[in-house]
């Protein structure tokens, strides 16, 4: 038996319907499966009413005429998948691939108001040929147990943006909006980027991105020419992975633990937050410099061993005029104290207890994670970097 005839001799019973605008469409409304070995080409529009969840096998969706359409009640289920339609595939419901996709021609947009309309990669399916003008216009989310980078992007444009493994367990989602997040043209607020935390200076007014998922991540964004990096820093060690919290109604600073790249085309990787505390992410900057001559002890530990029991800053006594801030991911300040070096010595330095700033209880001991620190220099630059409470 040839590979043709491998395919279910029961798509031949499927029916051929006429749809409003005069095109043709594969109409499915009973219960499809492709067996292994089984091919199956999409030269017309997708309508799946039905069961057509359970395959194996090829689908290719071609035309260089017009673009394609799936729609439906149900979500379709492909093994492996390729898109080759110059005029785009368009898709009004969701499609999974669960073992590998294919970018040959033409983008896969989703609709940008409806997040449950993504084409989803299942089982860490894999994906090839995404360029600038092949890629998800929309959402696509995974679920599987490997890092993954979103194909991702908008106004022919490829944006990727990557998560790492742990948050694809339980699904994650993501979009690339070539907007500013002042005006943005899908969501029902906006993202004021004049509404910012303590430890930033600025945020992009020219993109951003949006990731769902409740496990906690660090994220990688991606940079171009059209990003205008220039017009927030000079050295790409003040750019931050920033997120918009709509509790706080602000802009919150999400770290930068590594950048590759130059001002006009690299990435940026985040600290670990979780992305449903965020509506939306993009780029901001934090002018403050890291650590410098001093030597800090990033890690604490308050467990009554005498080992890393508080925050620890050597050489502070080389500059007596100082003061010290300390504030949670969200920009809560947690900790303030003049003249640190002397607070070392006398048992008011910081162990993981807040001092009763803002939303936080004085004395409530602070969970373990990672918090930010600004140290004020009389006559210098102000200085900033991350500590770890861990208990």
């Amino acid at each position: 038996m040839n590979r043709d005839s491998k395919i279910m001799i029961f798509f031949c019973l499927l029916l051929l319907s006429i749809i409003s605008s005069g095109q043709e469409a594969f109409y499915n409304d009973g219960n499809v499966q492709m067996h292994d070995g089984a091919e199956i080409g999409f030269h017309i529009d997708l309508i799946n009413d039905g069961i057509f969840d359970q395959n194996l096998g090829f689908a290719g969706f071609y035309n260089t005429d017009r673009s394609l359409t799936v729609s439906g009640d149900n979500r379709p289920v492909f093994y492996d998948m390729e898109v080759n339609v110059t005029r785009d595939l368009i898709l009004e419901v969701a499609v999974a691939v669960t073992n590998f996709q294919e970018f040959v021609n033409g983008r896969v947009i989703t609709p940008r108001d409806r997040r449950s309309t993504s084409l989803d990669y299942q089982g860490d399916a894999p994906y090839l040929g995404e360029n600038d003008d092949r890629f998800v216009d929309g959402y696509a989310s995974q679920t599987g147990i490997l890092d993954f980078t979103f194909p991702i992007g908008d106004d022919f444009r490829l944006r990727p943006m990557r998560i790492e493994s742990q948050a694809a367990v339980n699904t994650a989602k993501g979009a690339y909006f070539f907007e500013d997040p002042n005006t943005p043209n899908f969501f029902s607020g906006n993202f004021n980027t004049d509404n910012f935390g303590t430890l930033l200076f600025g945020v992009s007014t020219f993109e951003f991105w949006d990731l769902d998922g409740d496990t906690e991540t660090r994220v990688t964004l991606t940079w171009d020419d059209n990003s205008n990096i220039p017009t927030l820093v000079e050295d790409l060690e003040d750019l931050r992975v920033v997120g918009w919290n709509e509790n706080l109604n602000q802009w919150v600073n999400l770290g930068n633990t590594s950048t590759t790249g130059d001002l006009n085309d690299g990435e940026i990787t985040s600290e670990l937050f979780i992305p449903d505390n965020y509506v939306v992410l993009t780029f901001g900057t934090s002018d403050l410099v890291l650590d410098g001559d001093l030597e800090v002890f990033t890690a604490v530990s308050p467990n009554g061993d005498d080992n890393n029991d508080f925050f620890r800053i050597n050489g502070l006594g080389n500059f007596p005029e100082n003061e010290l801030f300390v504030y949670n991911r969200w920009g809560v300040l947690i900790y303030q104290k003049k003249r640190y070096h002397e607070a070392q010595e006398n048992s008011e330095a910081f162990t993981g207890i807040s001092q009763g700033r803002a939303t936080i209880a004085k004395g409530e001991e602070l969970p373990v994670g990672t918090y930010y620190y600004v140290l004020k220099i009389e006559g210098l630059k102000d200085r900033a970097g991350y500590l770890y409470i861990n208990r």
